[in-house]
């Protein structure tokens, strides 16, 4: 049976769920957008009547409303909007208190995922050798609404859980000499420039960088759907890597 999905935000990313939804076996049966006419105006009973699951791709203002709604109506739900991470721990027990499940990520490509990974098990072997120094550098469409973008913000945390000696990010202008401790991750905002992140390794000897550059939104799609039919029957408070997780083992 074909996993029942309300989009709640349809504008780029919900349209392209919606053209990939039956290649994973979903069907969508409910659109909520505002600024969309043939759409519901917001989240409601009737608008998710027919949902098995809500995947919230809207706005970074509109993300912690809508995961309450949403929560309240008993309905399991991806997040993949950002921007709420002041609000993670309310949230989290919002979720836990339902009953019901929820898959947040600041990425749900599969191979921005898979890069994490990559990033972590590299930043183990560059702590061994004093003469490297790690970065970070992001960089997308000049129409993004957050900067740093959350997957940013989960990388430097990756570096930062597995290096010993890098302790605190930075991401904003530093108009002073950096300290051993800080990880510079800097962004860009310009033209119609992909999400592409990079994380370097520099030394007086050479310099390596590690990157993921996404070349449409149908990787985001697609883990998407993969992480809705997961949540559908799992209560609880998931985040995107646990799904990867359990497809890889």
């Amino acid at each position: 049976m074909s996993t029942k999905i309300a989009l709640i935000g349809y504008g780029k990313m919900g349209r392209m769920i919606e053209s990939l939804a039956a290649e994973k076996d979903c069907e969508i049966v409910s659109r909520i957008d505002p600024n969309c006419p043939d759409c519901y105006s917001g989240v409601s009973a009737q608008s998710l009547i027919d949902a098995d699951v809500c995947i919230d791709f809207s706005h970074p203002s509109a993300a912690t409303d809508n995961i309450r709604k949403v929560l309240a109506l008993g309905k399991p739900m991806v997040i993949g909007t950002t921007g709420w991470n002041n609000e993670f721990d309310e949230i989290r027990n919002l979720v836990l208190e339902a009953g019901t499940g929820m898959v947040y990520g600041a990425n749900f490509s599969v191979g921005m995922n898979l890069f994490s990974r990559i990033v972590a098990d590299a930043v183990k072997y560059f702590d061994y050798f004093d003469a490297y120094d790690v970065y970070g550098v992001e960089l997308h469409h000049k129409q993004k609404a957050d900067s740093p973008s959350g997957t940013a913000i989960e990388l430097a945390k990756q570096i930062i859980n597995n290096s010993t000696r890098k302790t605190e990010a930075l991401y904003d202008t530093c108009k002073r000499r950096i300290e051993e401790h800080e990880l510079h991750f800097s962004s860009v905002r310009c033209g119609s420039i992909p999400g592409t992140h990079t994380v370097g390794f520099d030394s007086e000897a050479d310099t390596i960088e590690l990157t993921h550059r996404a070349r449409s939104r149908s990787g985001f799609a697609y883990g998407a759907l993969q992480a809705a039919k997961w949540v559908k029957d799992k209560p609880g408070f998931h985040s995107f890597a646990e799904v990867i997780s359990a497809i890889l083992c």
